[in-house]
């Protein structure tokens, strides 16, 4: 199974997934509002009458999420070889406008200066960047030196290594959890698929048996709260929020004391979206961090920030300005599967030396990945 089964030791039958580990979830409106009134003023009401537990895993009737399909309880775990077909399925369009024009550049060529040169430029065109363009090339040519490599098309092989190589240096797992709950707060601009990603971090979550707390700390943008709440039905999990436009530090005071009354495994913190030129926003993001940090008595778990991979060079700006804010752990990089420029990757492990921990390459649940250097440098030139 791709996932990392954080949580499986939990004794936890099961069947449970979809039932018993299930009452925090409705529990969070009702200890905000009372439930006789019809209207609520913090959150969205629920129904007057309460659906039975297992019906959190079934979507709204009018869910912006309906396109997504259900997420199956107790799912089958997929298979090595079925991960690695998707995992090159959702490289592909990167394959085709990188590695394919390699294999075109190199093609029946012998190895010299002038040859190395012009895949630099295939290497900054594919949103390397050119600082980790002409680190890659220099190791390739000396690689290429000392193994005596003279025909061009030995150098795909070669370029394949030196990838997986480069991007192995700084490449970490997720952290693995030491104390309860187990904090991640998601920061990131808008667009970039923070609230999906928070959905399917709650699905592997609850899948390896957890009880799950999404916290909607994105007060600014309207139907955010709506949003996520609903991706919290969908996948079983409970749900803190205050009304839009509250302090979004108050929200993240309550959620850590809120997960802990509840006795959640998981907390999942999401946070306004931002553009990282807007000194006085982050510095409210780092104020959410401090609270956070305050309550919890330690550190935070993960501190993740989302990154769109069509965005290219931009991400650079992103994660730089984001990481004054806040102490950035690890990097998920969504929408791998819709550019054809995929080598932000690399510029964000080889400059920032951040590691790139989990990556999107589908719109299905199981498609936001643990990050494996090898297998994605595999599935990138396979």
């Amino acid at each position: 199974m791709f996932w990392r089964n954080l949580f499986k030791k939990k004794d936890v039958p099961p069947k449970a997934n979809g039932e018993e580990e299930k009452p925090p979830a409705p529990a969070d409106v009702s200890q905000q509002v009372e439930p006789k009134p019809p209207l609520a003023e913090v959150e969205p009401p629920q129904p007057e009458t309460a659906p039975p537990q297992p019906e959190l895993l079934q979507p709204p009737t009018q869910s912006p999420l309906e396109e997504l399909p259900e997420p199956p309880v107790n799912a089958e775990p997929e298979t090595r070889q079925s991960f690695f077909q998707r995992l090159k399925a959702g490289l592909a369009k990167t394959r085709q406008g990188f590695v394919e024009r390699v294999e075109q550049l190199v093609s029946g060529r012998k190895v010299d200066e002038e040859l190395f040169e012009e895949l630099e430029e295939l290497l900054i065109q594919a949103d390397c960047g050119v600082p980790t363009a002409v680190e890659l090339v220099g190791r390739l040519r000396e690689r290429a030196k000392a193994e005596k490599i003279t025909e061009g098309e030995d150098l795909k092989q070669l370029l394949q290594l030196e990838i997986s190589d480069m991007l192995a240096q700084h490449a970490q797992p997720l952290k693995e959890p030491t104390d309860s709950p187990y904090v991640i707060m998601m920061v990131g601009v808008n667009g970039a698929g923070k609230t999906t990603t928070i959905g399917k971090l709650a699905y592997r979550f609850r899948q390896e048996g957890a009880k799950v707390m999404l916290a909607a700390g994105d007060t600014f943008r309207a139907a955010a709260i709506d949003q996520l709440k609903i991706w919290a039905d969908r996948v079983g999990a409970s749900f803190v929020s205050h009304q839009e436009g509250a302090d979004p530090a108050a929200v993240a005071y309550d959620a850590v004391n809120a997960a802990r009354a509840r006795g959640a495994d998981v907390m999942i913190l999401d946070t306004a979206g931002r553009l990282q030129t807007k000194a006085n926003l982050m510095a409210e993001l780092g104020k959410v961090h401090r609270v956070v940090q305050r309550e919890l008595g330690r550190d935070v778990d993960e501190i993740l920030l989302v990154v769109d991979a069509t965005t290219g060079q931009n991400a650079l700006s992103q994660a730089r300005l984001f990481g004054e804010a806040v102490p950035i752990t690890g990097i998920v990089l969504t929408k791998l599967d819709g550019t054809a420029k995929g080598g932000i990757i690399l510029a964000l492990s080889n400059e920032l030396k951040l590691p790139v921990k989990l990556i999107g390459v589908g719109e299905k649940y199981t498609d936001l990945r643990d990050f494996d250097p090898d297998e994605f440098a595999k599935a990138l030139f396979d």
